[in-house]
């Protein structure tokens, strides 16, 4: 047992330079390699995530400017509708003055045409009456007349 302490002991003095080195090796790696890669990556990660939320809240502003514009658009459209059915309405109510006008001077018309047909009517009456009475005097002065003188 004495001659394994002793290899083990030797095994143990001849690591000693193995694990300095190895221990060396680890604090160069963490210090040369370890840490800058780390600190690069968190950097990286930093701005890859930055980026991501930045993209996030443009994407959340761009929704807003757009439910925003789709709003104002649907109040546009309501103005322009409720124009439009105003000058329709200003149309159909000029429209409506200018048939009812057109009846009234119609309706004028007609009654001064029955009224000019009445007079017409009348005149033609009177003229007739006179014309007849003066055919009845000649018809009745022809009849009474003596027969002779009728031949002459």
């Amino acid at each position: 047992m004495d001659q394994t302490l002793r290899q083990l002991g030797g095994l143990l003095l001849g690591s000693v330079p193995t694990v300095i080195l190895l221990t060396l090796l680890y604090i160069l790696y963490t210090t040369i390699v370890h840490r800058p890669l780390r600190r690069v990556l968190d950097e990286r990660r930093g701005k890859t995530e930055g980026a991501v939320e930045k993209s996030r809240a443009d994407i959340a502003a761009a929704e807003a400017r757009t439910s925003e514009y789709e709003q104002r658009l649907r109040e546009a459209r309501a103005t322009v509708y409720r124009a439009q059915e105003a000058r329709l309405k200003a149309v159909a109510d000029a429209r409506a003055a200018a048939l009812n006008e057109a009846r009234a001077k119609a309706q004028a018309q007609v009654q001064a045409a029955k009224a000019d047909i009445e007079r017409d009517r009348e005149a033609a009456q009177s003229g007739l009456q006179a014309e007849a009475q003066t055919l009845a005097i000649e018809i009745m002065r022809r009849v009474l007349e003596p027969a002779g003188a009728a031949r002459e």
